[in-house]
């Protein structure tokens, strides 16, 4: 999963940095709003895409004293980070410049650098969404894509995935603003095309805002994988009763799983038969009877913490990424 998502953000790096420069220069030659509004949505992206590969760098650091259970939510932290970014600097920065266009409209020149940078725009971002979308399903293993890439799938890679497709919107809002402005005369057209890019780059960074601080709080693990755990402890023949199950993504390769279970004692003392009626037979003074008790305790608790060793590797069975486990008796 980690490979897919940096080959991802890597490659759109690199594909938004030679089409930024292409926007940006387009615009030097039109002052289009809708060009500038382009440059300035490819800029986010770059930013934003650096902050991504920023986390999934650090989120492979092992565990340590200061935190043991590892770093791999900093992707998290970074993908939030970067969600924020391409609100205040993309969607922000883009409606304003909209609106002052909007207020003073001038003249587009040289439509046909904005049309050519908009295409190489167009095919490189294509490719990069195409590298993405093609990273994320070999991850998803053949899940359902759109439900892999709303539960599990690596953030930084969804964030890709969707800054590449509001950037092929954008790249068609744009292109049509400026045929409209450049046909029609209404140099309005080209202002309305800047206000609504922004307007598309806000709506993405809301998505990966609250996606982000989901995964940053802890959400439960993916409703099919909780039923897989579940039906993974009620199945053990010891286990009466599962009162209570709780799970927990702690990052994209590690969950958390407590649960409280009832263990059905008929069960365990089945398992113990044999010791019982041998033990049974030598119980001839009180002092026997209290040594007995006192094995037989000792044989509970080992024969218990069996019991749990086996629901865990059942679980881990069910879900192999549960790592943390916590089985506790009711």
């Amino acid at each position: 999963m980690a490979q897919g998502s940096k080959l991802a953000v890597g490659a759109a790096i690199a594909g938004n940095s030679v089409v930024m420069v292409g926007k940006f220069v387009a615009f030097g030659l039109t002052g289009s709003a809708a060009m500038l509004s382009e440059g300035l949505h490819s800029l986010a992206d770059v930013l934003n895409q650096v902050l991504l590969m920023v986390g999934i760098v650090r989120s492979h650091h092992p565990p340590d004293r200061r935190f043991p259970f590892g770093y791999g939510a900093e992707r998290y932290v970074w993908a939030l980070m970067s969600a924020v970014g391409i609100f205040f600097l993309g969607c922000g920065v883009t409606i304003y410049h909209g609106v002052t266009k909007l207020m003073h409209p001038h003249a587009i020149e040289q439509v046909g650098w904005a049309a050519a940078a908009l295409g190489l725009a167009f095919v490189v971002e294509g490719y990069v969404l195409y590298v993405a979308v093609k990273a994320v399903r070999k991850d998803a293993q053949g899940k359902p894509f759109f439900r892999y890439l709303r539960y599990q799938a690596d953030p930084s890679a969804v964030a890709v995935i969707l800054e590449d497709s509001a950037a092929c919107l954008g790249v068609l809002l744009a292109g049509g603003g400026i045929a409209l402005a450049h046909f029609t005369g209404y140099h309005g057209w080209d202002a309305i095309a800047s206000i609504a890019i922004g307007v598309l780059l806000g709506c993405v960074a809301l998505w990966l805002i609250v996606r982000n601080r989901a995964l940053l709080v802890g959400p439960a693990v993916p409703p099919d994988v909780r039923k897989q755990i579940k039906a993974a402890i009620e199945k053990h023949p010891a286990v009466e009763k599962l009162i209570r199950l709780r799970t927990r993504q702690i990052d994209l390769e590690t969950h958390r799983v407590a649960a409280d279970v009832e263990f059905d004692g008929a069960v365990l003392a089945d398992k113990l038969e044999d010791k019982l009626r041998d033990a049974w037979e030598q119980i001839e003074t009180y002092e026997d009877f209290k040594a007995f008790c006192d094995q037989y305790a000792d044989d509970i608790v080992e024969l218990l913490g069996d019991e749990i060793d086996v629901i865990e590797a059942a679980i881990v069975e069910a879900d192999p990424k549960a790592r943390y486990l916590d089985i506790e008796t009711e």
